[in-house]
């Protein structure tokens, strides 16, 4: 039988085999502004951690629960703080693709 050959470590790989965050992941409560093609937007990861209250997803309009992680994120201009939204993650990286007749939020 031959001898088991070395596995490569990925890039965001520790040497102990845990992976690791990559140095552009998201992490939680911190601001990041996306582009896309519906505007610039700032996005916030919330862990859900805290017991809060339950939000109305704007892209599938289902309810998050307390709890549950998920995305907050508002336009990035000046006062957009006003039109912050709760999303589950899944509805937030595919608002795009959502059909014609649905609005932004």
């Amino acid at each position: 039988m031959s001898p088991r050959r070395a596995r490569r470590r990925g890039p965001f790989e520790r040497p102990d085999g845990r992976a690791a965050r990559p140095v552009g992941a998201s992490v939680s409560g911190v601001d990041r502004v996306e582009s896309a093609p519906d505007g610039e937007w700032v996005v916030r990861n919330v862990s859900g951690a805290t017991q809060g209250k339950a939000y109305r997803c704007p892209g599938c309009e289902q309810e998050i629960t307390p709890g549950l992680p998920h995305v907050v994120s508002w336009p990035a201009w000046s006062g957009g703080e006003d039109e912050r939204r709760h999303w589950h993650t899944a509805c937030w990286r595919n608002r795009v693709n959502r059909g014609p007749g649905r609005s932004r939020y």
